[in-house]
């Protein structure tokens, strides 16, 4: 137990790190875009956009980051209860705002620590009500339901993001907490771990849906990042990413919560979802102003007003202020 609380904790750190350097280089590439093919006719980014965020230093070390948080969340997902350990690797949001503040100019109010500390203290509800974890295999059945699921969902989101433009940050964000968690699912019931077995593993729909749902909810990230506000778009992953995988896994998996204690999971997820909206609502006309104001200073103010008005929503995975 004290050793998956431990790597939940390192993947709460590495993920919110990663957070913010991401941002970071989704800025860098805005402002060095020249503006030719850099947005769809709705405002979105383009595949081009979204490469060149990538290609960045900065972005390099956080998807690094990003590595490490996985592997650290993989292992308490094996360990705890889904909805402890995604609650704990939730904790990200709180980290990303902080750093927000130095690295990314985010200029955070009393609501929006308020509206942050209700998500985190609504997460812990969902982890306090927790006992313990339930299987950690499942039928052939499910595991294919889990990566046919998994494929609906990229389908879906990919349309929508694109047809919502500058407004999808938060529907990205939401898509790739969806994936994301269906990671976490999927590593719960991995098979051929236990003994170690390459064509067992290679074979298992599991291990198709870690592979399939890892690289496009980094996509997805990526978009959110270059749609909309950090805090935002993060606090609407950390709702898809710990909700609903902690729901499926008493649901479907086992995990149990104390005996007396459902009326707090339930309170719990109620207002985890009320406090990533008001953090989302929150946070993006900050995130904006914030955008505008630094292309202003570093380009001067009459040639970076139209600039900052097209690229403001580079600023950044999930979450500002």
């Amino acid at each position: 137990m004290l050793i998956g609380i431990g790597l939940a904790v390192l993947a709460a750190l590495g993920y919110g790190l990663s957070s913010v350097m991401q941002a970071l280089g989704a800025r860098q590439a805005a402002a060095q875009s020249t503006g030719d093919g850099w947005t769809t006719e709705s405002g979105g980014p383009t595949l081009k956009s979204t490469m060149a965020a990538a290609l960045t230093g900065v972005f390099i070390v956080g998807a690094v980051m990003d590595v490490l948080g996985f592997a650290a969340g993989a292992g308490a997902a094996r360990m705890l209860p889904l909805f402890l350990s995604q609650t704990i690797v939730a904790g990200n949001l709180v980290i990303t705002a902080i750093l927000g503040m130095f690295a990314l100019g985010i200029r955070l109010h009393p609501r929006d620590w308020a509206a942050m500390a209700l998500v985190i203290v609504s997460l812990c509800l969902l982890g306090t009500a927790s006992h313990s974890h339930g299987a950690t295999q499942a039928s052939f059945t499910f595991r294919s339901g889990l990566l046919a699921a998994t494929l609906a969902i990229i389908v879906i989101s990919l349309l929508a993001v694109r047809r919502m433009g500058r407004a999808g940050s938060i529907a990205a964000g939401m898509a790739a907490g969806l994936l994301f968690g269906a990671i976490a699912m999927a590593v719960r019931v991995l098979g051929g771990l236990h003994p170690f077995s390459v064509g067992t593993i290679a074979t298992d729909p599991a291990a198709w849906t870690i592979a399939i749902a890892g690289a496009f909810g980094f996509y997805l990230h990526t978009v959110a990042l270059q749609l909309g506000a950090v805090n935002g778009s993060t606090a609407a992953m950390v709702v898809g990413e710990t909700a609903v995988p902690g729901i499926l896994g008493v649901w479907l998996l086992g995990d149990t919560t104390v005996s007396g204690l459902e009326w707090l999971a339930v309170a719990g997820f109620v207002l985890a979802i009320v406090g990533a909206v008001l953090v989302a609502l929150f946070g993006s006309g900050e995130a904006q102003r914030s955008a505008e104001e630094n292309e202003i200073n570093a380009v001067g103010e009459v040639i970076a007003a139209p600039i900052a008005h097209r690229h403001y929503s580079s600023s950044g995975r999930g979450a500002d202020g």
